[in-house]
């Protein structure tokens, strides 16, 4: 199985590339944007250095579906799917945040909760609440967008104060994230899932606000399967879910949370393979539909060529 961990495209009009964790996001003229879902994977803010083959398209195809069920709450950037990795879509300024929303007590949230935290991003969190119970209410808990390194908590006080975001788009941000992540959670539990965590990122474009990036993927949301939760919540037990914590557990099982001097464990063709099989599992729990792999001899001579293909009939 090949894996696409970089990429050098040149496409027509391009006037810039922007390389991040796991996509790479190529400029073209002022209009529009090329996303190249890569196979790369992150975990604590690190890129791990073996790619994961068919993760790109799982994300990528993930997306799609859930940008095209949400166009009703706000426009999004997607123009079209143009390879089983790509997205071809409209330029927008991003806002520097995410909109992080979390339903349950669980992953960072609940590493701040058990270190004695009460409040998150100025949100507050009700005492007495075990790890994986719902919030009375889902929370938002913004961070900063950082261009490499950690993104940082931040609060809605903070953002507006600093000039991150005006209160005015803010408030509508908040609205845009409530409406979905109720979608998600909606389309998740036909699926027998619960849509634990997830976040959102925003940009703007002629003064109109528009949904970017991916949206309800696992590696931007957490799924628990909402068989059993009630019962492995009463016992004390981890739920059974679908998200990338699984890559988070074993790094950390393996000695390494992202910090200065920590190696990351080797990545073996048996450990790759497995990531793999597992991120296959997620499409098909999540989309409710079978995975067909794309071919993949030469992956960037397929994705240059449908890309393309795409630019001449526009």
């Amino acid at each position: 199985m090949k894996a696409l961990i970089r990429t050098d495209f040149h496409f027509p009009d391009q006037v810039s590339k922007y390389t991040g964790k796991v996509r790479d996001v190529y400029a073209l003229g002022s209009n529009y944007m090329v996303m190249v879902v890569t196979d790369r994977i992150s975990a604590f803010d690190v890129v791990l250095p073996e790619g994961i083959p068919f993760k790109g398209q799982v994300l990528n195809q993930i997306a799609e579906r859930f940008l095209d069920a949400t166009t009703d709450i706000l426009p999004n950037w997607k123009i079209a799917a143009v390879d089983p990795m790509v997205t071809l879509g409209l330029r927008c300024e991003p806002f520097k945040v995410e909109m992080v929303i979390r339903g349950y007590l669980t992953g960072h949230a609940w590493r701040e909760y058990k270190a004695g935290k009460r409040t998150l991003c100025g949100v507050p969190m009700p005492d007495g609440m075990v790890e994986n119970q719902r919030f009375p209410e889902p929370i938002i808990t913004p961070t900063t967008k950082a261009a490499e390194g950690h993104d940082e908590d931040i609060s809605k006080e903070e953002i507006i104060a600093q000039g991150i975001v005006s209160k005015e788009d803010y408030e509508q941000l908040e609205a845009y994230t409530r409406a979905l992540y109720k979608r998600g959670s909606e389309m998740a539990a036909e699926k027998g899932l619960i849509l634990v965590d997830t976040k959102y990122e925003f940009g703007k474009r002629d003064g109109v606000i528009y949904l970017m990036d991916e949206i309800h993927t696992p590696d931007s949301s957490r799924y628990f399967y909402a068989d059993g939760y009630e019962q492995r919540l009463a016992r004390g037990e981890h739920q059974k879910q679908l998200s990338k914590e699984f890559v988070r557990e074993w790094l950390m099982a393996n000695g390494f949370q992202g910090q200065e001097g920590q190696k990351v464990p080797e990545m073996t063709p048996e450990v790759v393979a497995g990531i793999t099989d597992r991120y296959i599992e997620l499409y098909e729990n999540i989309t409710g539909v079978p995975f067909v792999k794309a071919e993949d001899e030469d992956l960037a001579a397929r994705i240059e060529k449908n890309v393309n293909a795409f630019l001449k009939s526009l």
